[in-house]
């Protein structure tokens, strides 16, 4: 497929997707939408083991793009959440293979969530996090009432969505949004090396991780040692274990094909 607003590359199992309307800030479309779904379908179809998730310019995503609403009430709303946004969020969190995201500037309303959703975020130092959504009237979407309380408690999740202010990425860091701050300048070395790494790893374990990490929260305890110890067996039965077990006996460096 030839995309447009995004762009999209497969290079050595790792797939790179830009959202590449810089000039409006990223802002997200219908069309952008259906190119990221067949980006994801065209990168699994591959075999990547990793994802990369930015911006091009000098936003990661300033969320909907107001203007490609039709304005015609709240069944358009639903419409986009239930075909676009929500497929979206879901697709990331139950991808399986690890989606590290370089938030290169401003991620707001359902941009920053967009990121949050991802596995592993890199942010520059210059980016912030915003849930934009009280200043039209609306709640946080695309996942943003479910994540944040887990990640930063009831509290600070009250504070964003109400008073609808950027948290800078340094604070973002310090409330255990996201897993690192780099020089505005280094951002996509790092968050590529870290992609890279990622994609020659046991890539099917991260998948089972996302499994059983994304499960947690639904579960008691006892519930959950049963999930673990089924996902352990999954693990337990794959090509990387035993790979990994014989290179240690062997004290090889391990070759993991992620299955």
């Amino acid at each position: 497929m030839a995309y447009s607003d995004i762009a999209f590359d497969l290079n050595d199992n790792l797939a790179v997707v830009t959202l590449n309307r810089p000039d409006k800030l990223n802002s997200t479309t219908r069309n952008m939408h259906a190119e990221l779904r067949s980006a994801f379908d065209e990168l699994e179809a591959a075999g990547a083991r990793a994802v990369l998730l930015t911006g091009a310019g000098r936003a990661f995503c300033a969320g909907q793009d107001l203007a490609d609403l039709r304005m015609d009430g709240p069944d358009e709303i639903v419409e986009l959440l239930e075909n676009d946004f929500n497929p979206l969020v879901s697709r990331i969190r139950n991808l399986p293979m690890p989606v590290v995201c370089a938030v290169n500037g401003v991620a707001a309303g359902a941009g920053a969530n967009l990121a949050l959703a991802c596995d592993i975020v890199f942010a520059a130092r210059s980016a912030s996090f915003l849930q934009a959504f009280a200043r039209i009237g609306l709640i946080p979407d695309a996942g943003g009432t479910w994540t944040l309380p887990r990640q930063v408690g009831e509290a600070r999740a009250k504070g964003m969505a109400m008073l609808a202010e950027p948290v800078a990425a340094e604070t973002a860091l310090e409330w255990g949004l996201i897993w690192q701050v780099c020089d505005d300048d280094s951002l996509i070395q790092e968050a590529t090396t870290v992609a890279s790494r990622l994609a020659k790893q046991p890539t099917k374990a991260f998948a089972l991780i996302k499994q059983s990490i994304n499960a947690s929260s639904s579960h008691g305890l006892d519930v959950h040692l049963a999930i673990e110890a089924d996902l352990q067996a999954q693990a337990a039965a794959s090509h990387d274990y035993n790979e990994g077990v014989t290179a240690f006996l062997e004290k090889r460096k391990p070759v993991f094909k992620g299955k």
